[in-house]
């Protein structure tokens, strides 16, 4: 059964599956790239009273599974994820990122994304999925 969480004046579960495309699919993405961008994630959705439940990945995508507080504008939400994320590995590993980007107004991420509502699938399913990912190249 699924926990409901509840806010000031509403009970909710709402769960996402989210996958973040890198621009051009390059095989940009290390797992320490992988492991950085779940930090990142971790302190935006706690700013938005949300949760991250699993990350994971490949070089060329991310998958995401988020627990988000009703409160929150979805696309406004990804778009904190997207921008914060590449701010900060742009920064931390701006010499790999260089290889497969240039200019300074380059993106890390494509501008599409794919959200899924995950009432179709358990959620230990969907964790089970994201978590056999191959983690990003070596």
């Amino acid at each position: 059964m699924t926990k409901l969480r509840s806010g000031a004046h509403s009970v909710f579960s709402i769960h996402l599956h989210v996958v973040f495309v890198t621009k051009y699919r390059r095989q940009v993405l290390t797992q320490e790239m992988i492991r950085d961008c779940q930090e990142v994630f971790d302190r935006v959705l706690e700013v938005n009273q949300s949760k991250l439940l699993e990350c994971n990945g490949e070089p060329d995508h991310l998958h995401l599974l988020l627990d988000i507080h009703p409160n929150n504008n979805i696309s406004d939400l990804i778009g904190s994820l997207k921008s914060a994320s590449s701010r900060v590995l742009r920064r931390k590993y701006l010499s790999e990122i260089s290889r497969f980007y240039w200019g300074k107004s380059a993106k890390l991420w494509h501008d599409s994304k794919c959200i899924v509502s995950c009432g179709g699938a358990s959620l230990e399913t969907v964790k089970r999925y994201i978590q056999e990912q191959s983690g990003g190249r070596e």
